[in-house]
């Protein structure tokens, strides 16, 4: 990451960022590359993330990522006792298009292993929520069964993001790319992805606004797809997004608090069923 780039990185995130090539590190002398890149080889075909919501999006059906999140940094323990398995299916009872698995540990107390059982609980396609700097992440998402990727693009230069989402594609994985801001919009429209995840959460303040997705949305073409994050908290979010086009859905501390997390979706997307 460039100088200029680390400028502009929130304090929080680059500290992050700053512990995932420590763990890179760790886990490279563990487990190297060469035999990451043959796990993933041995790997099934991929769900198809990009494809699910796709084929809802273009129904003008909500296209629901359902998140299955532990913890957070600022609001600790979101749900205990956390069981994927029993997240994933009721997620998937409730409609959701696909789901999204935290796996960073230190900040989010998530796991690979949450990913894996939440995946093998249901059908639906999984992208790997973590912190994407590394190819080493990039075969190492494949190798324990996610369907799609995640690049924050407040996190990485232009260039890095291209090669992440070059070896992605190769091996088979889609890719989410984040944005903020124009700025990071500008990089991420570089890419050949067709998800576009726009967050509504300011990373330098913590403010929310869904103000966010509808300035941003507007520069995405027809044949990408917008995902809205963050701040989706009612129905009335949700009405609003869906009356400016947007179909695409990222939620999950909303949901994670609820004692059955699929019920509360389908409250949220639809409660006409």
């Amino acid at each position: 990451m460039t100088d200029r780039h680390l400028d502009k990185t929130p304090t929080i995130l680059r500290k992050i960022v700053d512990r995932k090539w420590e763990e890179i590190d760790e886990r490279t002398r563990r487990v190297s590359i060469g035999d990451l890149k043959a796990m993933a080889g041995d790997q099934p075909p991929a769900r198809g993330f990009a494809s699910a919501l796709r084929r809802r999006i273009e129904q003008r059906t909500p296209a629901v990522i359902a998140e299955i999140k532990k913890a957070s940094p600022s609001k600790g323990v979101l749900r205990d006792p956390f069981v994927p398995e029993a997240i994933a299916e009721s997620y998937e009872k409730g409609g959701a298009a696909c789901l999204s698995v935290l796996t960073d540990k230190d900040f989010f107390q998530g796991h690979e292993d949450y990913l894996q059982a939440a995946r093998a609980a249901c059908s639906l396609p999984v992208i790997r929520k973590d912190f994407m700097v590394a190819p080493y992440q990039v075969y190492e998402s494949r190798a324990i069964g996610a369907d799609c990727i995640l690049l924050i693009a407040a996190c990485l230069t232009r260039d890095q993001m291209q090669e992440l989402e070059g070896i992605a594609h190769e091996i088979g994985l889609d890719v989410l790319v984040e944005v903020h801001d124009g700025e990071e919009m500008n990089d991420a429209l570089t890419l050949k992805t067709p998800l576009v995840g726009i967050n509504n959460r300011n990373l330098h303040t913590f403010d929310v606004s869904l103000d966010t997705t509808f300035d941003l949305h507007e520069r995405i073409s027809a044949d990408r797809l917008t995902i809205t994050e963050s701040g989706i908290m009612t129905r009335d979010d949700v009405t609003a997004m869906t009356d400016r086009g947007i179909y695409g859905f990222l939620v999950g501390e909303s949901f994670m608090r609820a004692e059955e997390p699929g019920k509360r979706l389908a409250e949220f997307f639809f409660p006409d069923y």
